[in-house]
Parts: C-alpha cells; structure tokens; sequence
C-alpha cells in the first residue's frame, strides 16, 4: 500500500474546494439513449451493476461487448447484457460451474495487427490475432488453468462476427471468497478497450464464514475506471493552487508535478459516473446514517493509481480492511476474525479492497477521495480529486446485496479450509530470481520519443515482449515456492501483476517485512536517480496450485506498459 507523505495543508484545501464545489446531487440518466454504451452523467448517483448470481452450482452469462466512437477520436467499450444492462457483477461460489458465451460485436474497421499470428487465424483458440477489434478475456486473481476457454490469453483472440465464444470452467473449491474481475487481454490493444470501460467485478462468495465481522452486512462493488479527459483543454479551477506548467510525459499524458494538483492523465469514473477535470463534481452515494457496510472496490483503471480515503466533516475516517486482491487477510489461518485500520489504502491498476465502513452520522458531510500518488520523473499525474459524495439520509435505500449471517462454527470451518495448505509465508524458497523494470526512448536525442517497456530477467538484454516466442523467460516446477526480487531502473512507478496466483510480500529496498496478506498485484517504486541502488520488492512466489501450471503471464499493470512490451512468460512445469 502507498503510503507517501502529502502536503497537508494542499491536501486540506482541496477537500474544502471539493466540498464547496459538490453542489445539489443529480439523479443520473445517461446522455443518449442511442447511445451504444451509454453513460451517467456527473454529479449522478452512483448505480449498482446488475448482479448474476449462480444457481443449483452454475451460472450461465450471454455477453456482448460493444463499441463506439468518441468525439475525440477514442472508443467507448461495454459489456452488455440481452436487457442493456452494462458490465454485470458475476457472482459465484467456490466449486460453481461458470459458462459464459462471449460475442465480439465490436464495429471497428480491421486496422494493422500486432506481428503476432498462429498457425490457425479460423480457430479463436489458436488465432493470436492481436488487433482493435479482436478481444478475449482475463478473470483477474482467479485461479483458474490458463488454458483456452478458461483463462489463456496469448493465441485467444475472438474476431468480429465470430460464433459466441464460451468461457466454461469450475471456480475451485479452494479459491478465497472476495472480489475479483473480468477484462479483455489483447496483447498490444489491451489500454484502449479498458480505458474505454471494458470491465466488470466478479465476486467468490463467503466472505462472511471467512470473518465474521462482515456477517449481515450490506455491501457495495465500487468499480473505479479510467479514461480520457471529458475537458482536455479546461484551464485548472480557479480556485486550485497554481502548479507548474504542465508538462507532458512520453505516453502522452500530464506529467506527474509533485503538487497533488495540476490536470490529471486521465479523468476518473465510479460505476461508469465520470468525475471530470477540472472542477471533479462528485458522484453521490447515500446511506443510512451510522450504518456499517463492507464496501468492495476495484481499481479497474488502465493507468491511474488509487489512494482512496473517506472524510466526515475533513476528518479522515477508519477503514476496516478485511480483504485484498480477492483474499481475506486471514488466509494465513488466523484464528481471530482480522481486520487492519487504515485511514487511506493504496489501490494500483488491477488491485483491489474491501472494507468496513460505518456512514456518517445525520447532519455530517462526508466526502470519498482520492489522495494524490507520486508515480515518479516520469510518471503520469494523480492528483487529488472527489469521487463520491457520502450522504447520510434516514430513508436512504439499502444496496441490494447483503452478506449472511452464517452460524460461528460455519465460520470456524471456511477458516480451517483456508489454512490447509501451509502458509505462504512458513515455507522456505528453493530459489531466489531478479527482474527488473526498464524503459528506453527508441530516439535518445529526442525527449518526446516513442518508448519501449521492458520487464527483464537479471542478466539478459532487455526485450520488448514477443507474443510469438516459442521459449517461455522463466520455467519453474509445479509445487515449488521461489522469491522473485523485481526491481525499478525507471523513473516511474510500476505495478507488478501475475495471473494464475498469489505472492506475499516479504521485502522492500532489501528491508524484511512482515505483511501475512496475500496479493496480486503490488506497487515497485520508481527510481530517482540518486539512490545509490535500486528501489525493490521481493515477492515469495507460490507456484504450489494445481492450476498454476502451463505458461502464465506476469507483467506491470499499467496497461501502456504491457501493451508496449513490459510482460513475460512463466512456464509452470509439472
């Protein structure tokens, strides 16, 4: 999690800006019922995605996903139901069957794709047409085979006008109760389709007979997205800060200033109700006044970090956390039912948290935010902002789910299931592997240069990814534990992803850390240039999992980065 100091003297005024600013809360239409994937508007209530709950042990989905062109030149991506609804909330249990048929109806012209294709371009599970208007997708966390129909996304690519394609596979019986996601991973393509709102949560259920302080609960999915400015050429607010000239970085963003001010890369949504630049009006979230929730949320943005906070009346609030990345934090076989206090969480691309937070009393005003990241030199710009207005109000409607109360001795046994297998952090590594994070302008005499992204194992030249490679960069035996130090020879934050599994963290900048809570998903900081070694973390990686075997993928989380050649391949033998 980030914990950066901010100034708290900028920090406090631009909560005072973002509560004079909040204004009366509009109930949200979107702006054209013609349009393909209709938004809120801002200011709106933020919705509740649909949820499709398994049942008799399956669950069956028809989804669509579809496009359409924004006036500046962008693309909009959804995925619809057959009522319209967009981006569904997939909820199963441990050992559910999912089969969901996904139809390509992107309309977009074919365009160059990636030099990247298999031997049969008729067969979506051995296409590897990586192009705009082929998509496929990525259960994120799950542990699931990475195999085709389940979750294998290097040579699966499912074109415009093809049959619905089907996921088909069985949630394990072990997997953790929490929240995960769905989103497309077409290698080199995979920043536009997320950006423009491909995504959607998926929830393990049981989280309530893992810890009992969630038991009866109503809870909330908070799906935080990305994308590109609504008003690129608004001056800032008038009554911001003045920050520096705004620069621009070699992806072509707002550069990160440093202030917590300043345009941001990219503008911010929960739920789909955009929080726009300049002036962010909030969405609005109502609740009853006191009452406890768990809110579940996700980071599915393409490129923003998240360091949420919740503030009643500007005072930061307890934030209960109970789970990350999809695991409850007492996966390790904590007895006790877990909770660590925070009063902010750093959320990277990709991760996510749940947490307990009680609603404000009647009369406070209460305000969820994002605090400002340092992403580094060559980072891109977070700053501060809004996202949602918490409005207390004693005839405020309950979300639609609430958690149940399972008796203590169900939740004595999910905690006992849990720890069966020894805990990550008690097995000793067989080996110890370094990678490390890089960048280079492919002109060095030319600061505004096209950059390459490299993710690279120590001791080899660094190389942009090859979707085509026949050798994997790494290969490992099923059931063995490795510690992977990554490091960070570039001057912008990273955040390191691996699909198929889950790793503790057990080190930073070569310092012990004691953190029991599985991820993943985790931050690398950047590199200053005056440190005299590189900034890391090292990570014990499981490779134990049945389903962790085959050629995983693992790369850094922001999607530019992966699409510009920072991933790599791990072969999982047995």
């Amino acid at each position: 999690m980030l914990k950066r100091p901010i100034d708290l003297i900028l920090f406090w005024g631009f909560l005072s800006l973002m509560l004079a600013v909040a204004g009366p809360v509009r109930a949200g239409a979107a702006s054209s019922s013609r349009e393909v994937c209709p938004r809120p508007a801002p200011g709106a209530v933020v919705p509740e995605p649909e949820d499709l709950r398994s049942e008799n042990g399956a669950l069956q989905v028809d989804l669509h996903v579809r496009n359409q062109r924004e006036t500046d030149g962008s693309w909009r991506f959804c995925y619809v139901l057959g009522n319209g609804s967009q981006a569904p909330t997939l909820r199963l249990h441990p050992g559910d069957l999912l089969v969901l048929r996904l139809r390509n109806e992107l309309n977009i012209e074919p365009g160059a794709p990636v030099a990247h294709a298999h031997a049969s371009a008729a067969d979506p599970c051995a296409s590897g047409a990586m192009e705009l208007r082929a998509t496929n997708l990525h259960f994120h966390g799950l542990t699931i085979p990475a195999l085709c129909h389940q979750d294998e996304v290097l040579k699966t690519s499912i074109g415009p006008g093809d049959p619905p394609f089907e996921y088909r596979f069985r949630i394990p019986a072990e997997e953790p109760p929490g929240l995960y996601w769905y989103h497309p991973h077409i290698h080199g393509f995979s920043t536009p389709q997320v950006l423009g709102g491909a995504s959607g949560a998926l929830v393990i259920e049981g989280i309530e007979q893992a810890n009992r302080e969630v038991a009866g609960l109503p809870e909330r999915v908070l799906v935080i997205r990305d994308q590109n400015l609504l008003n690129p050429d608004a001056p800032p607010s008038s009554s911001e800060p003045v920050v520096p000239k705004m620069l621009i970085d070699r992806d072509g963003d707002a550069a990160n200033n440093g202030t917590g001010f300043g345009k941001p890369a990219k503008d911010l949504s929960i739920n789909y109700v955009p929080v726009p630049y300049p002036d962010y009006p909030p969405a609005s979230i109502s609740i009853r006044p006191n009452e406890r929730q768990l809110w579940r949320v996700l980071n599915a943005s393409a490129i923003t970090y998240l360091n949420l906070a919740v503030l009643y009346n500007r005072k930061p609030q307890p934030l209960s956390i109970v789970a990350l990345d999809g695991v409850p934090l007492n996966a390790n076989g904590n007895a006790a039912n877990q909770i660590e206090t925070r009063d902010h969480i750093g959320v990277p691309p990709g991760g996510r948290v749940e947490f307990i937070l009680e609603g404000p009393a009647l009369g406070e005003s209460g305000l969820f935010v994002t605090r400002t990241v340092d992403t580094g030199q060559g980072g891109e710009n977070d700053p501060n902002r809004a996202l949602a207005l918490i409005v207390p109000a004693e005839n405020a409607s309950e979300p639609r789910s609430i958690l149940a109360d399972p008796p203590a001795r169900a939740v004595a046994t999910s905690r006992a299931a849990a720890s069966a297998r020894t805990w990550l952090g008690d097995v000793q590594p067989v080996r110890v592997r370094k990678l490390f994070f890089s960048e280079r302008l492919r002109d060095a005499n030319n600061p505004n240069s096209a950059t390459d992204f490299f993710l690279t194992v120590d001791g080899e030249e660094p190389r942009a990814f090859d979707p085509a490679a026949t050798q994997p960069n790494i290969v490992v035996k099923h059931g063995d534990v490795e510690d992977w130090i990554i490091e960070n020879r570039s001057s912008e934050l990273h955040a390191f992803h691996i699909h198929q599994l889950h790793f503790i963290l057990v080190g930073f900048n070569d310092m012990s850390v004691n953190e029991p809570f599985l991820r993943d998903t985790v931050n690398v900081p950047y590199y200053n240039g005056r440190a005299l070694q590189y900034p890391s973390v090292r990570l014990r990686m499981d490779f134990r999992d049945p389903n962790a075997v085959g050629t995983l993928v693992y790369h850094c989380h922001l999607l530019e980065h992966e699409d510009g050649g920072m991933m790599g391949t791990v072969r999982v033998d047995k």
